[in-house]
């Protein structure tokens, strides 16, 4: 069965799509109102979704001039036959009773079936599940080859990778002059930055330097300045603008400086107003915005939405060891659009950080890779 997705404003219009593409006996599988466009959730236009799909090689009429087949073979195309229309015929059954029973999902076959329960285990957005499953749907119906649960979960990796494909990753590591890390409190900022600091020394030769704007937590001065001198690093205390700008003409001489900044309750609005006082965003500054993998996505996506008035590149995100769900993650790069520069996995400074990657983030949604 050949199964399509049709959008238009009315329900006369789909029908006309609908038939036009798979002619008239096309078969209506599912239907919804959606809204789209608008402003700030106003003046949306409706539109009507519909899942339509149609039998592509229905059985032909027999030629006169074609032999009559054997009885064997007869028997044999006929059992053939009533195995594939019994298959289709319990699929259509499902998705008949999924419909009459008002439930808003569909009844998937079942190696669909299970990779719709792991995306959701996963904690991926609703509106990214769906968007997965009508595709691994439509390939359900077109492809004539396997169709396995390993195939399916092939299909799936494909279809989550395509739909991270335009987000930018292992390039974001472009470092210019000041590399500024945000974030909550308890992320691993610090962490983080020595990590950065570690590697541009040991493995590319950079004269580094540190900043820190981060004069609230406890130690917090004291650990920033222990990896400094581990690296041979020039270090500053920032408490204003006027000391942030003194600290960049005494590292003027360094190749790269790392700014760590305090973690305080990201739900203060005059944290981010303190951080836009202190800290010159420049040309000269890519701004990176720390979260940590273990968090709910509603308090992820939060700390996006305060930290999103200052001119963020790429996010970091840590502690990807310490939770078996990814599905946050995914969902607020995807929302972001900002793609993601490392991940890292523990506290080992320098090792304990990858580059970010699309296959990396595929690999851990669907269990394939541990850290």
């Amino acid at each position: 069965m050949k199964v399509k997705k049709f959008i238009a404003p009315s329900m006369n219009e789909v029908m006309k799509m609908v038939r036009a593409e798979l002619g008239r006996d096309a078969v209506i599988l599912h239907s919804k109102e959606t809204r789209t466009g608008g402003f700030f959730g106003l003046f949306a236009k409706k539109k009507i979704e519909v899942l339509a799909g149609v039998d592509p090689d229905p059985l032909p009429p027999r030629s006169p001039d074609v032999a009559a087949p054997t009885n064997g073979s007869l028997a044999a195309g006929r059992e053939k036959a009533n195995d594939l229309l019994a298959g289709e015929l319990q699929e259509m059954k499902a998705l008949v009773r999924q419909l009459a029973s008002g439930s808003p999902s569909l009844v998937f076959p079942p190696p669909l079936a299970e990779v719709e329960r792991r995306l959701v285990r996963q904690g991926m957005a609703e509106s990214y599940v769906r968007e997965v499953m009508d595709r691994l749907l439509e390939r359900w119906y077109t492809d004539k080859g396997e169709r396995s649960a390993a195939v399916v979960s092939e299909w799936a990796k494909e279809a989550v990778r395509d739909m991270l494909s335009s987000l930018p990753f292992a390039e974001a590591a472009r470092q210019k002059k000041y590399v500024i890390l945000l974030g909550p409190t308890g992320v691993g900022k610090t962490t983080t930055l020595a990590k950065m600091a570690g590697r541009a020394v040991l493995e590319q030769g950079k004269k580094v330097g540190f900043i820190t704007t981060d004069t609230y937590r406890i130690a917090a001065i004291d650990q920033l300045k222990t990896y400094a001198h581990i690296l041979h690093a020039p270090f500053a205390v920032c408490y204003n603008a006027d000391d942030f700008r003194a600290a960049k003409r005494n590292l003027a001489d360094c190749d790269l400086v790392f700014v760590d900044t305090a973690g305080r309750n990201f739900r203060n609005p005059k944290y981010v107003a303190e951080l836009q006082q202190t800290i010159e965003f420049d040309s000269e500054t890519e701004t990176l915005l720390v979260l940590a993998a273990t968090g709910k996505y509603d308090d992820m996506k939060a700390v996006y939405d305060r930290f999103s008035g200052l001119p963020l590149e790429r996010l970091i995100i840590t502690k990807l060891d310490e939770t078996d769900s990814y599905g946050a993650v995914f969902n607020l790069l995807l929302d972001s659009r900002l793609g993601a520069a490392y991940f890292t996995n523990g506290q080992n400074v320098p090792d304990d950080m990858i580059e970010a990657s699309a296959d990396r983030l595929v690999q851990l949604l669907f269990g394939a890779e541990r850290w």
